[in-house]
């Protein structure tokens, strides 16, 4: 999460960032989804005005409050997206039913039958996985504390999907495709 704070006809102190900065990251708590927050803090004739803006993976939530306190502005902004978040957690969970295959830990069982004889059934066992960017020293160092003996990911050198194998503790298999 990126926060980006802008300070408009004032001079902004440590004591202001860090009170926005830590009232951010009160919102992760409630949606972990967030990219960035952009924050506009004002002071125009006497009154302080904070403006929040939030980006998400899927929507963007704006939020505005004005009061005689900085301080006060920034809780009120903080406050007001929170209802926002909350609404739309409870919208999102409640009236749109996602697929089972929209969900990141998607697994599922299949059984095959082979030369249509009921003993040569297979149960093939379907996980999802979404590949993570990184070289193949960082494979190696992730697969170390990985309890399975392989790792997928996607390389930066060839852009491609590779998979990494445990072999013992020493020695590892790369498959590219």
């Amino acid at each position: 999460m990126q926060i980006t704070i802008t300070a408009r006809h004032f001079e902004l102190t440590k004591a202001i960032r860090d009170h926005v900065e830590t009232a951010c990251l009160k919102l992760k708590k409630y949606f972990d989804q967030i990219i960035t927050i952009h924050i506009t803090l004002a002071w125009e004739n006497n009154r302080n005005i904070c403006e929040m803006s939030l980006h998400a993976s899927k929507f963007g939530l704006q939020s505005q409050s004005e009061e005689v306190d900085m301080y006060l502005s920034i809780d009120n902004t903080i406050d007001k997206m929170e209802t926002q978040i909350k609404k739309l957690k409870d919208r999102v969970t409640d009236h749109q039913k996602l697929s089972i295959k929209d969900l990141d830990d998607f697994s599922r069982a299949s059984l095959y039958q082979i030369n249509n004889s009921d003993e040569s059934k297979k149960l093939i066992k379907t996980k999802r996985v979404v590949p993570e960017t990184m070289s193949i020293q960082e494979a190696i160092e992730r697969l170390s504390t990985h309890e399975d003996g392989y790792f997928i990911f996607k390389n930066v050198e060839t852009d491609g999907i590779n998979v990494l194998v445990r072999k013992d503790e020493t020695h590892f298999k790369l498959f590219e495709p």
